[in-house]
């Protein structure tokens, strides 16, 4: 059978590579006055038009193929119509016409999209539930640039590229087709014709849900069913996260905090348990390692497919919401671990999105992270850094998120980051700094703060980038605060020595106070410390097992008292023996018996102590909230200082870094009169030898470390002490 002659156009259709289908199929008016309706259905024996209220009339197929079309030279046809359908088996169905329909997206989507600045792009982009012309239906959008065709593909078409083919909008990229019947839960993928010829498939990179790996298809989802509860929660998150208020954060991995059956928890079990032990323990924070879809368990949400959705393992996007919404209800702040800085090279997700590096640097001397197999982000790309920020405004808009933590931002920051001389490429001006990163970050910071008042900004950031936790109007990155990688370092590090040698390294616990209100600092002893062959918390320590969980309650009295919000890791709070395993749920047994049992409530009376004191939280970013009274007795391993909060009242701390108990111990306080033990950690039920100071000291007189008072205590071995003065 010869070719029928056909236009380039019809040509383009029938093979799957068209740019715009519009311009062939569904209703045209000719110059003449006529009209031409032009389907294109694989699948079909014979097609039908139905006008509304009319009589249906058959469509003639184009010989030799699949295309059917009714011509009227004069007279019209009227625009709203549907199609009756008879496949080859004699079944027949009826369906609109997407092809007569009109685009959906607006010019101002696409002139914002393009310039990088349509911050609520998750609104149009991808696949949403919406009235187009009278129909209900979804509207699907995505960014490929370089596609020669891309077409919507799912169930609904036997995932066939052919059936749903996008128009391009213009020179913007962007990709669109409205489909009417289509809601919620259908799974679908965008199938994209390379410039090369090649075809393949991807997720949405704006999916706001996606398929439970290792299915990788993306599933339309609609958010407008949740009904939140959590608004005196988001309206008062101004004063709840201001700089002056606690900030205890439990860094949880859902997949394994706690499982049933050795099965995931529900998104909705999990807010259940996890907010009556945070409340229990009095933790003010949830952080979420990553929840963004990602295809690989190991690795651990760190390698993320899906910028917007909720990962399906626990549950759905709305069982999501009712996690963030119950913990808001009874009063705890939920963190995201969010991950801008890479993305991994599964075929599914944006690699080589369109067949070109779109998402990633083409050279890979600035687009791969060899250390971990991974793309890194064109920050230099308009449409890149717009997709970016839309998601991180995303997760706080949508999900009621409190802030977000911002991953391996110094691998962002630095061109060189972990390359050898001659595999990286410097910037316009011949220096390390990546240029176009600093930007995005510092936009990311101020659109976060700008639209939502209260939410937190944190930078994991371990090098000495100026200015990471100031201000952008100041030259600073933007950040709220900032992970004091430097303290965790060098407290280990400490604290890992046998305490007969800790006088030759006592500098390591006093050196974070040179550098301590230089930025706003967060203390991390997060899931990074407890794998990969570093040993858990209590295998770090040196001693017996009494002098090992000693050390633990004298390492995180230590990071309580000292200036700068707090996170902990799970399990770190009760000790657990073996290293994290992202594959098994925490040694919760352990938690019953001592001496976890005595760590875990020594860690529950610490956060309890450091909320109720002002002097412990008010003033962590500025020198007034702290004052050494003596920094330098190395030789008997102590130190001791006072916290202070904006009022001037004040707490007293004493650290003895030993296993040598001190009794008839002086120490300069600044004020006279009683003082109050609020916090001993070497108490009998914390599992301590229950040395203390029947509950308090009084001062003399006598001046004493350049104090104007002093008083005479007894130090237990191991330990930390504090005092209140008595009001």
């Amino acid at each position: 059978m010869s070719k029928p002659t056909l236009s380039p156009q019809a040509w383009a259709i029938i093979e799957a590579r068209s740019h715009d289908p519009f311009a062939w199929l569904g209703r045209h008016e000719h110059a003449d006055g006529g009209v031409c309706i032009r389907v294109f259905k694989v699948r079909a024996e014979k097609v039908w038009l139905l006008p509304e209220g009319g009589k249906a009339q058959a469509m003639k197929r184009i010989e030799g193929t699949d295309v059917f079309e009714k011509h009227w030279k004069g007279g019209n046809f009227e625009k709203n119509y549907r199609l009756r359908i008879e496949n080859h088996e004699g079944h027949q169905w009826e369906e609109e016409d997407v092809y007569r329909l009109s685009p959906f997206l607006g010019e101002v989507d696409l002139h914002l999209t393009g310039e990088g600045n349509h911050y609520e792009q998750y609104r149009v982009m991808g696949a949403h539930v919406r009235e187009h012309e009278g129909l209900s239906g979804v509207g699907f959008a995505v960014w490929a640039p370089a596609a020669d065709r891309v077409s919507v593909v799912g169930n609904f078409n036997h995932w066939d590229g052919r059936e749903h083919q996008m128009r391009v909008r213009g020179s913007s990229g962007v990709w669109e087709l409205f489909i009417p019947g289509l809601c919620e839960g259908e799974t679908y993928k965008f199938e994209i014709r390379a410039k090369n010829g090649d075809v393949f498939s991807k997720a949405d990179p704006y999916a706001q849900q996606m398929e439970l790996r290792p299915a990788t298809a993306s599933v339309v989802h609609n958010p407008k069913h949740y009904t939140w509860s959590d608004k005196a929660w988001v309206e008062n998150r101004p004063v709840k996260q201001a700089a002056d208020k606690p900030m205890s954060i439990y860094e949880v991995h859902p997949g394994s905090w706690r499982r049933a059956d050795n099965t995931y928890l529900n998104y909705r079990d999990m807010a259940h348990q996890l907010v009556e032990y945070c409340t229990w323990m009095g933790y003010t924070h949830i952080e979420l390692m990553p929840v963004t879809e990602h295809p690989f368990d190991g690795s651990w949400g760190y390698q993320t497919v899906g910028y917007f959705a909720p990962t399906s393992r626990f549950g759905s996007p709305d069982d999501f919401r009712y996690f963030v919404d119950y913990c808001h209800q009874h009063d705890i702040g939920v963190f995201l671990d969010w991950v801008p800085a890479h993305f991994p090279k599964d075929a599914h997700g944006l690699a080589r999105f369109d067949g070109t590096p779109l998402y990633e640097h083409e050279d890979p001397r600035l687009g791969e992270h060899k250390d971990w197999g991974t793309y890194i982000f064109n920050f230099g790309r308009n449409e890149v850094r717009n997709f970016l920020t839309a998601s991180a405004l995303f997760w706080l808009d949508e999900f009621h998120l409190d802030g977000l933590r911002v991953d391996a931002v110094a691998s962002m920051l630095y061109l060189d980051y972990s390359r050898n001389e001659g595999e990286w490429v410097p910037n316009r001006f011949g220096g390390r700094e990546n240029l176009e990163a600093v930007e995005f970050l510092k936009q990311f910071n101020v659109l976060v703060h700008e639209r939502f008042p209260g939410a937190v900004t944190m930078a994991e950031e371990s090098t000495s980038f100026p200015m990471v936790s100031r201000p952008v109007y100041l030259g600073g990155l933007g950040f709220t605060m900032k992970w004091n990688m430097g303290w965790m370092n060098d407290t280990l590090s400490y604290f890992e020595e046998d305490p007969v040698h800790r006088s030759y390294h006592h500098h390591a616990l006093t050196f974070s106070m040179v550098y301590a209100f230089t930025e706003n600092f967060i203390l991390p002893f997060s899931h990074d410390e407890v794998v990969h062959g570093k040993g858990s918390m209590p295998q770090k320590m040196p001693g017996d097992d009494w002098q090992k969980f000693a050390n633990l309650r004298l390492l995180y009295a230590f990071m309580f008292t000292h200036p700068g919000k707090k996170l902990q890791f799970m399990g770190l709070e009760y000790g657990q023996w073996p290293e994290w395993n992202f594959d098994a749920s925490l040694s919760w047994d352990q938690a019953n018996f001592m001496p976890h049992r005595g760590l875990q409530l020594m860690q529950r009376d610490l956060n309890h102590v450091y909320k109720d004191e002002p002097a412990l939280h008010e003033v962590d970013f500025e020198g007034g909230g702290f004052q050494w009274l003596d920094c330098n007795d190395s030789s008997q391993s102590i130190l001791s200082y006072v916290r202070r909060d904006k009022n001037g009242g004040e707490v007293v701390v004493v650290l003895n870094l030993t296993p040598v108990p001190r009794e008839n111990y002086r120490l300069g306080v600044p004020k006279p009169g009683a003082y109050e033990e609020i916090l001993n950690t070497d108490a009998e039920k914390y599992g301590g030898s229950n040395l203390s100071n029947a509950g308090g000291c009084v001062a003399d007189n006598q001046s004493w470390m350049n104090q104007p008072h002093s008083i005479v205590m007894t130090l237990p071995p191991l330990s930390a002490v504090v005092f209140k003065p008595k009001a």
